[in-house]
C-alpha cells in the first residue's frame, strides 16, 4: 500500500514546487524530478523518501512577464 503525503506528516520535507510553461514531455518531468530531487539530497541531506516534487503546468496565456503575455 502507498503512503500519502498526509500520511508521512513530517517526514515529507522538504516539498519543491516548480511553475513551468506547459510542453515537457513526460521523460522531461521524470528527469527533472530526478535531478532536483538529487540536488536537494546532496545539498541539504534530506534523506531521498521525504523529498517532494510538484510540477504546475502553466498555459503560456496565463503567464505574463515585463507586462505582456507569452504567446
Amino acid at each position: 500500500m502507498e503512503t500519502t503525503i498526509i500520511e508521512r506528516g513530517e517526514n515529507c520535507m522538504p516539498v519543491v514546487n516548480i511553475q513551468m510553461l506547459e510542453g515537457r514531455t513526460p521523460e522531461q518531468k521524470e528527469n527533472l524530478i530526478k535531478e532536483v530531487t538529487d540536488a536537494v539530497v546532496r545539498t541539504t541531506g534530506a534523506k531521498k523518501e521525504a523529498v517532494t516534487i510538484i510540477i504546475s503546468d502553466m498555459k503560456k496565456e496565463d503567464y505574463g512577464h515585463g507586462g505582456e503575455v507569452i504567446k
